[in-house]
């Protein structure tokens, strides 16, 4: 499916059209339209590729997919929801939605001292379609609800007033077209190698190389559902492989750690005799089946049979390997007969590479016998269902070869076993599967928060959610013996809901082992020892003990706090304690993705060192749908961001927190008003004594929102306590001498300076990173912050490597108010 039906907003009277194409060989020419899943008549409607509707009527709301087909199959496409509204009503009101902003710690806001303060939001929901707009299958942007109107608020903060721009009015505008990305690293799953200058293919489309480090930025195409990508190793050392990467729809770049398996060493085989490779040894374990290659079965690309020797190279994907399954191709799901994407469950798959052992040339093979051991089937009910699949690099789905079917076989001495059996031909596909369709499924309610309050108005967007979907061993849950499936889900403001095995009558026959990662980093689990608290993991009893929640380090303290694992249990209707998430049906989604922050669900979130940030002008980094033109926003472009640090050392027998004040410096329309303020606590560092270090944000100077004038921001650091400034890096004292205005600098509390518009590095202690994505951008400088260094990367601080400032300090005597504390608005305090 190449085009999908769009999201429609119309008033009661208006005319709709819902337009889908799809591709194939033979070309699709059969389209079907459904309303709320019922087939909609072809002689009422006329419908082709596009369903017109005329003079909409209030019971004609609802959800709209095509399916096409031809002699080769069928493919759905996703649902369109079409709301109609009555003559009159707004699909926009003008009162903006709650949005709460949290504010520095000396700013309480009620008797009950919390320091949240509402500043609203537009929901970014589709308007509806002026009379006079035409209601074809354009390219139009459409109209969204967005903001119309802002004012200015000031706030009491400890005898200061702390600007705030808060949201007065919503409105239908130009829906927002931010650029959708799709970043990460490729490197080899054994060794971390990275893939050097290695092809990516979008839709059998080469789109570039990845880097010397094996990064890679993908632009998502338009009315993409699944983005398939595929990285070819041009050494032809790593395995060809294909995935199915999750991406944010609204906009901004999703971080993806791309692993690749090292091709098997190849064999010498004699193309003239019988061969056979077995699939799945290594580890000392028994063969999952063997791969028979008959006398004369190997041919060139002609058709003509080839006799000579043959480089063989078989390697296997095997899930009894739980390390295998972040290398695994493509997301192990195939296009059954009613178009629907389907899961499939896995028992191992194959890559295959033949070559002339003469001229390296590559050879295909007539009629080869796929032989697996019906022993390695655990599930008695999978043994009628396997099947050996191929996969389209360009969909990214799976295709039937063939059925295995069971046969008797003696096998030298070993006993009398069960083989099943089934036969391809290796053509231009290189990349097979042992696969059964699984359909006992259900989803997963998953939420991530920016810290372990757990705050609803906290949670993080963007977060890549990956579950793998586990077989435990009966009676020992927490030893799997195998993975069966992945899926990875990118968090919304909702959290995300991924689909997973389950069964109803086994709560043990599926478990799934889940992870979170944000632009690269790992997020937490809660806790599941010494004391399992059902309030903290957000699910309640007696469920979550019939889940068996555990997270990774349940037994061992010194293992990672990055994942947990559950039971996959679908609910009972029955039973009400199991009907409120966090697992749900699978036939509940519209529940899972709807459901309320109170329901059960399941948690990660982000473990902050000491760190706080405001924005007068709110902006929410994993929603870009946030973002507001405005001469005091932080990031003045939302198709780029460009993040700042510098850094200091700290001398002194503890840790600090360290504030920049962020003024507007030469701007005629921000000069002297606050853009923000971020606090970030000093690090430790462990080789030297009594220091640390902190790498604190600032805002870039440059152009503002309207790209017409630069601003060189005005940045205030101040360390909490009795400090005093001893050192300012040479290199950036001089560049600031000579780029005037220089900012005075009489106070040796604090370093004040005009920033610098150039990027300049870590020889004068600022560190400068521009991504489309602000959270990433954010941590790559942070990691060259922590080293020093220009393009390395470390957690551990290095106090005093690339240092911009130095400052001693003391601890500060009781009951003294430091000048952190004073300084929020006025440099004139300083």
């Amino acid at each position: 499916m190449v085009l999908h039906p769009k999201a429609k907003v119309r008033v009661a009277g208006q005319d709709v059209t819902f337009c889908c194409k799809a591709a194939g060989t033979p070309v699709p020419k059969k389209y079907y339209w459904y309303h709320n899943g019922t087939l909609l008549e072809r002689k009422v409607h006329g419908y082709g590729s596009q369903l017109a509707l005329r003079g909409l009527a209030p019971q004609q709301a609802g959800t709209y997919h095509c399916k096409a087909s031809s002699e080769a199959g069928a493919i759905r496409s996703a649902p369109a929801q079409l709301t109609v509204l009555a003559q009159g009503q707004q699909s926009c009101r003008s009162e903006p939605e709650p949005s709460l902003v949290e504010l520095p710690s000396d700013c309480p806001q009620d008797a009950t001292g919390s320091r949240y303060y509402n500043v609203g939001r537009c929901p970014p929901t589709p308007c509806a379609a002026s009379p006079g707009e035409p209601s074809g299958c354009g390219e139009d942007a459409g109209r969204c609800c967005g903001v119309r109107r802002m004012e200015m608020r000031e706030i009491p903060c400890a005898g200061s007033l702390l600007p705030v721009k808060v949201v007065a009015e919503c409105g239908c505008g130009p829906c927002a077209q931010p650029r959708v990305l799709v970043q990460g690293r490729v490197t080899a799953a054994d060794t971390g190698e990275p893939l050097r200058f290695g092809q990516i293919f979008v839709g059998g489309r080469k789109v570039g190389f990845t880097g010397y480090k094996g990064s890679f930025t993908i632009e998502v195409p338009p009315d993409t559902q699944r983005l398939v990508v595929r990285f070819v190793d041009r050494q032809q050392r790593l395995v060809e492989t294909v995935k199915v990467l999750p991406f944010d729809r609204r906009g901004g770049a999703v971080y993806q750690e791309v692993k690749m398996l090292r091709k098997k060493e190849p064999l010498d085989l004699d193309g003239s005799r019988s061969n056979s490779i077995p699939l799945g040894e290594a580890g000392g374990r028994e063969p999952v089946g063997e791969l028979v290659l008959p006398a004369g079965a190997f041919q060139r690309p002609s058709g003509e049979v080839f006799e000579g020797t043959v480089r063989a190279s078989v390697t296997f994907v095997d899930p009894r390997d739980l390390a295998t399954a972040s290398a695994a191709s493509s997301d192990l799901s195939f296009a059954d007969a009613d178009g629907d994407i389907v899961p499939l469950r896995t028992y191992g798959m194959f890559a295959v590479d033949f070559r002339d052992g003469e001229s390296g040339g590559q050879l295909q093979t007539g009629p080869v016998e796929v032989r697996m051991d019906a022993g390695q089937v655990w599930m008695p009910e999978h043994l009628q269902k396997m099947k050996l699949w191929s996969l389209n690099p360009e969909t990214g789905l799976w295709e039937e070869e063939g059925i295995l079917r069971p046969t008797g076989s003696r096998r030298g001495k070993r006993e009398e076993r069960t083989f099943l059996v089934g036969n391809l031909e290796i053509r231009e596909r290189r990349l097979f599967n042992l696969d059964v369709p699984e359909d006992r499924r259900c989803f997963v309610k998953v939420r991530a928060y920016s810290n372990e309050k757990f705050n609803p108005y906290e949670q993080l967007e963007g977060v890549v959610i990956t579950l793998i979907n586990l077989e435990p061993q009966p009676g020992y849950p927490t030893n799997p013996r195998a993975w069966g499936r992945f899926d990875s889900v990118v968090t919304g403001p909702n959290g995300a809901c991924l689909p997973a095995f389950c069964d109803g009558q086994r709560p043990d026959a599926y478990s799934a082992h889940v992870t979170a990662t944000l632009g690269g980093e790992e997020l937490e689990a809660v806790a599941s020892s010494p004391k399992l608290n059902p309030n903290a993991v957000g699910v309640s009893q007696p469920y979550l003990g019939k889940l068996g929640y555990r997270r990774s380090d349940h037994d061992d303290p010194d293992l990672k706090k990055t994942a947990f694992q559950i039971n996959v249990a679908k609910p009972d209707p029955n039973n009400v304690d199991e009907t409120n998430g966090p697992v749900y049906p699978y036939r509940s989604l519209k529940e899972c993705e709807e459901a309320p922050v109170s329901a059960n669900h399941l948690r990660f979130y982000r473990v902050e060192v000491d760190k706080y940030e405001y924005n007068v002008v709110p902006f929410r980094e994993s929603d870009l749908t946030s973002w507001t033109g405005d001469y005091l926003s932080w990031w003045p472009n939302p198709q780029e961001f460009r993040a700042c640090f510098i850094k200091v050392q700290i001398e002194g027998p503890q840790e600090y927190m360290v504030r920049s004040r962020n003024v507007g410096g030469s701007h005629p329309r921000t000069r002297g008003q606050l853009y923000g303020l971020r606090d970030t606590r000093s690090v430790r560092d462990t080789l030297l004594e009594n220091a640390s270090g902190a790498c604190v944000e600032f805002k870039c100077s440059g152009m503002l929102f309207d790209q017409s004038l630069v601003d060189r921001t005005l940045v205030s650091i101040i360390p909490q306590g009795s400090c005093r400034r001893t050192a300012i890096n040479s290199l950036l004292r001089d560049y600031l001498s000579r780029h005037p205005p220089v900012a005075d600098n009489n106070n040796t509390a604090a370093f004040s300076m005009l920033a610098p518009v150039d990027p300049l590095g870590h020889n004068y202690g600022i560190y400068t990173v521009t991504d489309q994505n602000p959270r990433l951008a954010k941590e790559i400088a942070i990691g060259r912050c922590f080293d020093g260094t220009s393009d390395g990367f470390s957690r551990e601080m290095k106090a005093a490597a690339g240092t911009a400032l130095t400052f001693s300090c003391q601890e500060r005597p009781a009951g003294r108010q430091s000048l952190f504390q004073r300084l929020l608005t006025s440099p004139a305090e300083a």
